[in-house]
């Protein structure tokens, strides 16, 4: 077949325009924000499918950690991001329970974001030093209850999940108990191994390593469910605290105002990622239930959580000015 010089220059010109789409696309970069520091339970989870994603949407996908208040940092740089998709945060419970928290946050938790992709759950593991001697829930509380004010507990931070499931079983126990505000469930549990904390209620995700470390000892499980990861250890209902319960939805959310085309794209390569045999078992191995929704289905599940969130932020006592 025979072309036209004119002909020729319009297909050369349609073929370098293609190439350029090709090059633009491969070389996209996708940042998914972690608001927590590095060991942190979003650092974790992001860390376990990262690659993988970038693979199904044909870009460079990277976790970047911007720590500080509470989450609160990292958050608001995402909400003030681009709405184009290349900026995601993999938030918790806490994206929620800040918003009650903090009288005052740079962001709307609820209208300055979009719901991309639900991952799964977590839940939270109270550990004290066995050096304390103690080996019980019921026997942590009796000896918090005879010596008010003088147990203290690390979290991963002001505002988070961490922060609010041992303020919630402070409150629902009627015993007082010191926060001790660290930057990630890492750094609180170092707090914890060196003896300088006396409880920590951490997420499984970074409990797990240490179920048959001699040095920790694991007294309950905040989920309403005993956690298949750690099936020996009695949730907090059952050991002396009825009523309580308190896990975390972890997702990826995107700046309000992300086309819902980009939305439906990133959703649907989460999905096909969290199906492969090899994510679930990295997230299983750090204690997370993998799952996955429709973006509908996690809007809801964002906006149940919030009233949810208020309700637990109330309950524990908490606010920060």
């Amino acid at each position: 077949m025979i072309f036209s010089p004119l002909a020729r220059r319009s297909l050369l010109a349609a073929a370098v325009a293609v190439s350029f789409a090709s090059a633009a696309q491969a070389e996209r970069l996708i940042r998914i924000v972690v608001p927590f520091g590095a060991g942190a339970t979003q650092d974790t989870v992001a860390r376990t499918f990262s690659n993988e994603l970038g693979q199904a949407l044909g870009a460079t996908v990277v976790v970047e950690n911007r720590a500080g208040a509470g989450g609160s940092v990292g958050t608001s740089q995402v909400a003030k991001a681009a709405p184009d998709g290349n900026t995601l945060v993999l938030a918790a419970a806490s994206h929620n329970l800040a918003s009650h928290l903090y009288a005052k946050l740079p962001y709307d938790a609820q209208k300055d974001f979009v719901g991309v992709s639900f991952l799964g759950r977590t839940g939270y593991v109270v550990g004290v030093p066995s050096s304390s001697g103690i080996s019980s829930l019921a026997a942590l509380l009796q000896r918090a209850k005879a010596q008010p004010g003088q147990f203290n507990y690390a979290s991963a931070g002001n505002g988070s999940a961490s922060h609010l499931a041992s303020a919630l079983l402070a409150a629902q126990s009627g015993v007082q108990l010191q926060h001790i505000p660290m930057k990630s469930t890492g750094d609180a549990t170092t707090e914890l191994l060196a003896g300088r904390v006396q409880l920590v209620t951490g997420a499984t995700i970074g409990m797990l390593a240490f179920q048959h470390d001699p040095r920790i000892k694991l007294l309950a499980y905040s989920g309403q469910q005993r956690s298949r990861f750690l099936p020996d250890v009695p949730t907090v209902a059952e050991a002396g605290v009825p009523g309580y319960a308190f896990d975390s939805w972890l997702g990826l959310l995107a700046p309000a105002g992300t086309p819902a085309a980009e939305v439906e794209r990133i959703n649907a390569a989460v999905r096909k990622v969290l199906a492969e045999p090899v994510v679930q078992e990295r997230l299983a191995r750090v204690g997370v239930e993998a799952g996955t929704l429709p973006v509908p289905a996690f809007q809801q599940l964002l906006k149940d959580d919030w009233v949810a969130a208020g309700q637990i932020v109330k309950a524990a006592g908490g606010r920060i000015e």
